[in-house]
């Protein structure tokens, strides 16, 4: 980690300059720590306030979002110089600010004076647009850079692999990935007005979902979930709501058995439980992944739930460590770059680079191929990923396909905007939500 810059030549005047200054020190130490170490922000994050007990929540809201706005916006702030340079980095930090819209105005003024844009301190918009395209006005006007473009906010190896052809689209996508999702849940073994009364009973303000009966979406607020009734019950699961798009796919029909090849906490696993429920069907879940740690979390969120009609089944070798012809349903949820979740995680853009899409589709194809041979004739196989590129999806779909002619694509309808297709793509901006990749095939002979 680089020395912080900021304790040698700043001399605050205020008790806010004072407190910008130490945020700043902060912030700059872990946003360097995720850039030369490549592990994800919250990791880092969480493991500094583990470690420094003394912020409180006013603190630890500042420094959060500060550090995540930075990755957020990263594609034209990069472009006020080295962040190492002490001048430049308080620059940063008043650009990110201002483009958020902080509340805390007094420290991000204090950031501007320190800066090397100062210069701008009554010059700038007391509030900034919603729109992106507003914020890239803005930005250029902070920073005199005429060449800025919405396409920067991702990194140009994005544009090379998800592709959009439609301008409205792609503009439509660069505000969803500029912007945080809301927290989005299941109802489980219970109604979802039953569970939104229970949460209001908690303060927190939740409502239900046009897409499917069972969603939850919990807004922006940050939720201690171990202090929420409703949670430790087993009553409710977060879930992305392009996640459960996976599961509302998979359909389980009655009496079927179902494998989920690459669970990992089971998240899944668990939804296709609570479908069988509200159906009022039986059904079984059995549940695989190389590591024992998620499998051990899923037990514990099955046992809170009292879904009992579940059992795990590690990957131990490349063999399968299931039946084979044996299941009605066979999900596979493949290891992928993840860049459909972005928008929770701004810093992998740029700490990630090309070969994170371009070293899975031999191993995604693979664990298809293999995971296929549990599908018993007649049954279905399901791929999904929370990628966006199509070499992860439509074409590890295709080279399947074409060398197991044993299996056809089932026709499928878009949850959110109601087309058909036999293979499904969930953009961010279609229901402010992650982003996710489905297919699904049946087993013909």
């Amino acid at each position: 980690m680089t020395d912080s810059p900021f304790t040698i030549s700043k001399v605050a005047t205020s008790s806010a300059e004072k407190r910008a200054i130490s945020y700043a020190s902060t912030i700059f130490n872990l946003f360097d720590s995720v850039l030369t170490t490549k592990q994800p922000a919250d990791r880092i994050i969480a493991n500094y306030f583990r470690e420094h007990k003394k912020h409180g929540s006013k603190d630890r809201r500042v420094i959060r979002e500060s550090l995540f706005s930075l990755f957020r916006w990263w594609g034209w702030i990069q472009q006020l110089g080295e962040y190492q340079q002490q001048e430049t980095f308080f620059s940063m930090l008043a650009s990110a600010a201002q483009l958020e819209n902080h509340s805390w105005i007094d420290i991000r003024d204090a950031w501007l004076t320190f800066g090397k844009h100062s210069h701008l301190a009554n010059r700038l918009p007391s509030s900034a647009s919603d729109n992106v395209i507003d914020k890239l006005s803005l930005f250029k006007q902070f920073s005199q850079l005429d060449d800025c473009t919405l396409e920067q906010l991702l990194p140009a190896w994005f544009w090379q692999h998800c592709i959009i052809n439609s301008e409205i689209e792609k503009q439509a996508l660069i505000q969803a990935m500029s912007s945080r999702p809301p927290i989005w849940a299941r109802a489980q073994q219970a109604s979802t007005q039953n569970v939104l009364n229970r949460l209001s009973l908690d303060n927190i303000q939740a409502v239900g979902s046009e897409y499917f009966s069972d969603t939850i979406n919990l807004g922006h607020n940050s939720v201690n979930l171990n202090q929420v009734a409703a949670y430790t019950e087993g009553l409710l699961e977060i879930q992305d709501i392009a996640s459960q798009v996976i599961g509302q796919t998979c359909d389980p029909k009655p009496d079927s058995q179902w494998w989920d090849a690459c669970s990992g906490a089971g998240g899944k696993s668990l939804q296709l439980l609570s479908l069988m429920q509200q159906a009022g069907i039986e059904g079984h879940v059995t549940a695989s992944d190389i590591r024992l740690n998620p499998l051990n979390e899923l037990l514990k969120r099955a046992k809170r739930a009292n879904f009992k009609q579940i059992s795990i089944s590690p990957w131990k070798t490349e063999q399968l460590p299931v039946k084979s012809d044996f299941f009605d349903g066979v999900l596979v949820d493949a290891p992928c770059s993840c860049t459909g979740t972005w928008r929770r995680n701004p810093d992998m853009r740029w700490i990630d680079d090309v070969s994170s899409i371009e070293m899975k589709p031999q191993l995604q194809f693979d664990i298809l191929k293999r995971s296929a041979d549990a599908v018993k004739v007649g049954g279905e196989l399901v791929y999904a990923t929370c990628s966006l590129a199509q070499a992860e999806n439509q074409q590890v779909v295709n080279a399947f396909l074409h060398n197991n002619v044993n299996f056809e694509l089932v026709i499928l309808t878009h949850p959110f905007d109601g087309t058909q297709s036999n293979m499904i793509t969930v953009w961010p901006q279609q229901a402010d939500s992650d982003g996710m990749f489905v297919a699904k095939m049946r087993r013909i002979k």
